[in-house]
This record gives C-alpha cells, structure tokens and sequence, in this order.
C-alpha cells in the first residue's frame, strides 16, 4: 500500500510558477511508475504527465507540452511537477497516483484506471 500526500498548490498570476510535490509512504516508490491528473470544476480527470519508476521516460499532456516538466527523487520518495507560464486554464486540483504495474506507455499511463493509488489532490489556481 503507498500513501501519496501533495503539496505546493496555491493561487498563482498568469505567466507565473508552482512546484508541486507529491510525497509518498513506503519503501517501495521506485516499483511504481507515477502520473499527475487535474480536475478542474465540472470537469473529468484529466492526464497531465507521467514518469517511468527510473526516471529516464516521461510523458505529457499537449496542453502542458513545454510548460511543466515532472521528475522524481526516489531516494526522497517524492514526485515533483514543475509548472511555468500558468495559464488560468491550468486552474484545478491536481492528483498524483502511483502505478503499480503495467507497460509504461501510452495510451495507457494517461488514464485513470491505470493508476492504483491516489493523492487528496492539491488546489491551483491562476488568474488572469
């Protein structure tokens, strides 16, 4: 079982900068490749980025293509989502969720169901 907790969301002007954390409990966070989600109000879950159990693949969402950068320190237990030039279409809670298992491609790493653990979620919201 792994516990995930996020972190670092906050209210952000357009253009501006957050770094998400998602700290996860256990000994075994580099057996788990991790995803980031959003929901903003109204709306589905939606995929954001994902990151291989070493590191070295990641995925993105067209929309945050260039824009948000996900890494992790597996000797810190933590994944990360760098986010720059907000957008105030980025409003939302965003998820992180580890993945225990499964070929570490897409389309399946950018869907839910894929995911086996889930975080609270963390608020960001940016403004105009």
């Amino acid at each position: 079982q792994v516990q995930l907790v996020e972190s670092g969301g906050g209210l952000v002007q357009a253009g501006g900068s957050l770094r998400l954390s998602c700290a996860a409990s256990g000994r075994t966070f580099n057996t788990y490749a991790m995803g980031w989600f959003r929901q903003a109000p109204g709306k589905e879950r939606e995929f954001v980025a994902a990151i291989s159990r070493s590191g070295s693949t990641t995925y993105y969402a067209d929309s945050v293509k260039g824009r948000f950068t996900i890494s992790r320190n597996n000797a810190k237990n933590t994944v990360y989502l760098q986010m720059n030039s907000l957008k105030p279409e980025d409003t939302a809670v965003f998820y992180c969720a580890a993945d225990n298992g499964g070929l570490f491609l897409l389309p399946r790493v950018a869907t839910t169901n894929s995911y086996d653990y889930w975080g609270q979620g963390t608020q960001v919201t940016v403004s105009s």
